[in-house]
């Protein structure tokens, strides 16, 4: 019988800096489990212009280092940005905890540059955007850019290798429960593993996956809003005011129209749209590199939507705007925002002629109207001409945009403050849990665990156990 004191499921952020916070502090025996490769055998064939071809389990998503390794590598440095810890610690605590991740990511290769600290530059933005109807959202931002995100997560890789037993490919298919207490997890081969703790880090890919399994274990789940809009690209000097002073500017707006909100996200300054893919659909997204960059800059523009009974699958509704999309364009729609206008599809001739040029080769030109319903459209409209008081030159017909991008973020398990279940030692952290939704408050919940863990272990050997 395979045995272990702590078992993880899933290497992403979350799962990760427990990991290093258990195995640096601890001399508990810890395994690791994740679906997908290690990252050096993570490989995407949408990055060598094949398009997405529905790798099962997507490379981009799955394995070492989670989404997040590919992704922009942003360490947003704020308590209101990236996830809902606060409901969990409070301010106080997830701030030190923020600022004590913060601090590993630069111990293992993250840059010292922070933006967001030119008070008088951003009170300037910050005018601005109000007089348009925005709302800017202050936050310091590090950004280690998605080759030096995989190179930082690669470093830490080597450093857990002799600490921690660490097996990918390897898909956990339910968890063990005996008599209300975690007992450990079974593999898709049908193989038990056993263990004191279970810490459940699945990543925003998995977050089907934990709900279901919370479902069968009895426990009781909230739903998180579903955020679904378009990738707007442009020329990256049009927003390069904003970019070098913020260099991700998150602005919130409340619709005229519906009164809905309406965020950016995910900026990604003189970098490139991606595809991404989510079980059965492909989506859009957007990344930037450190050292490698392009003539454009792209963002999100996304609504949110907080369904409520009797309609109780925000997921599933999510899932459904993007496959239409990807049935009436095989993957990703791009549209030029005057074609939309004017309400005609684009075509590979239009697009040709437009001043910013695609960085996703491989999208299809068309009609975003055909997809997206009148509603988000009207929102999307809407935040775009505020956002061009702002910085203008976003509401050009040259404005590319892709659709649809849909951030799935999970249901949430009722969790007490140490993020642990009704289940006793069965844990739930990062955006599969959803209770975060970047790679701070992310790994964050992993040391939040892990110092519960330790926690528990201390008070067991003070009582007399072995």
């Amino acid at each position: 019988m395979q045995q272990y004191d702590v078992i993880i499921v899933g290497a992403g952020p979350a799962g990760i800096f427990s990991a290093l916070e258990l195995a640096s502090n601890t001399n508990l025996n810890i395994l690791m489990l994740d679906k997908g490769p290690d990252l050096d055998k993570r490989r995407c064939p949408a990055n060598r212009g094949l398009g997405c071809i529905r790798c099962e389990p997507c490379s981009l998503l799955f394995g070492w280092g989670g989404a997040g390794a590919f992704s922009d590598g942003k360490l947003t440095l704020s308590t209101s940005v990236g996830g809902w810890l606060n409901e969990y610690i409070g301010e106080e605590r997830l701030a030190k905890l923020i600022n004590y991740v913060d601090n590993v990511y630069v111990k293992y290769g993250g840059p010292q540059k922070v933006y967001g600290e030119d008070i008088d530059a951003i009170e300037k933005i910050e005018r601005k955007a109000a007089l348009a109807g925005l709302i800017l959202v202050k936050q310091k931002i590090r950004h280690l850019g998605t080759e030096k995100c995989a190179q930082v997560l690669q470093r830490i890789r080597k450093d857990l290798n002799n600490r921690v037993e660490i097996r990918t490919k390897t898909e956990v298919k339910s968890l063990l429960v005996k008599n209300g207490v975690a007992q450990g997890v079974e593999t898709a081969d049908g193989e038990r593993i056993y263990g004191k703790y279970v810490i459940v880090a699945p990543g925003r890919s998995g977050a089907e996956w934990l709900k279901s399994e919370a479902q069968s274990l009895g426990l009781r789940t909230l739903n998180n809003p579903v955020d679904v809009g378009i990738r707007v690209e442009v020329l990256a000097v049009t927003m390069e005011e904003l970019t070098s002073i913020l260099y991700e500017p998150k602005f919130i707006y409340y619709s005229k129209a519906f009164d809905d909100q309406v965020r950016t996200f995910c900026v990604n300054p003189y970098g490139e749209v991606i595809t991404e893919a989510y079980e059965d659909v492909i989506s859009v997204n957007g990344q930037s590199y450190a050292e490698r960059k392009t003539e454009n800059t792209n963002f999100a523009v996304l609504v949110s939507t907080s369904f409520t009974y009797p309609f109780r699958e925000p997921i599933a509704y999510g899932k459904y705007i993007a496959r239409l999309a990807n049935l009436l364009s095989g993957g990703v729609i791009i549209q030029r925002l005057g074609d939309l206008d004017v309400g005609r599809r684009s075509t590979e001739e239009r697009i040709s002629r437009s001043v910013v040029k695609p960085t996703l080769k491989i999208a299809t030109p068309g009609d975003l109207s055909f997809v997206l319903p009148y509603r988000y459209l009207t929102d999307i409209k809407e935040m775009l001409m505020a956002l061009d008081k702002v910085a203008p030159g976003i509401y050009s017909k040259d404005t590319l945009l892709y659709g649809v991008e849909v951030k799935f973020y999970s249901s949430r398990l009722e969790l007490s403050e140490c993020l642990e279940t009704r289940v006793r030692n069965l844990f739930t952290i990062g955006d599969g849990a959803g209770i975060t939704r970047g790679l701070v408050q992310a790994s964050a919940s992993g040391v939040i665990v892990a110092e519960e863990i330790m926690h528990r272990e201390k008070e067991h050997v003070k009582h007399g156990g072995d």
